[in-house]
């Protein structure tokens, strides 16, 4: 499944506001019945099929989805896992523009709304 993430520091960021533990010290992910495919990010599964992201122009996720053991389905992780990529990869360009944020708004339908702004002298 591919996805549109590009900086791994900030697919890590995004992975832990979703509480997944994730470890790219190995950078073998285990699969079915042995097999093992290279991954930059390994997310170990309790069943022992991980899933992982590995490198091909952008990060895509690798995961069998007959294994699939997260709290969410493989769309809905793709989601907010988008979304909180999208907040950081904000956050990260407006600290390089010398914004800073003077306001930030969770909603309930889970979007985040930030105020931001720029002092000139």
């Amino acid at each position: 499944m591919k996805t549109q993430l590009h900086d791994l520091s900030i697919l890590k960021k995004a992975l832990n506001d979703l509480d997944l533990d994730w470890n790219n010290n190995s950078n073998m992910l285990r699969g079915f019945q042995g097999q093992t495919h290279i991954a930059d990010l390994v997310i170990e599964q309790q069943n022992g099929i991980d899933i992982g992201f590995g490198w091909n122009g952008q990060y895509e996720l690798i995961a069998d989805m007959q294994f699939w053991q997260q709290p969410w389905s493989i769309e809905a992780l793709i989601d907010r896992l988008s979304q909180r990529y999208a907040y950081h990869s904000i956050l990260r360009e407006t600290q390089k523009q010398n914004f800073q944020i003077c306001h930030e708004e969770n909603t309930l339908d889970g979007s985040v709304s930030l105020i931001v702004q720029r002092w000139e002298v």
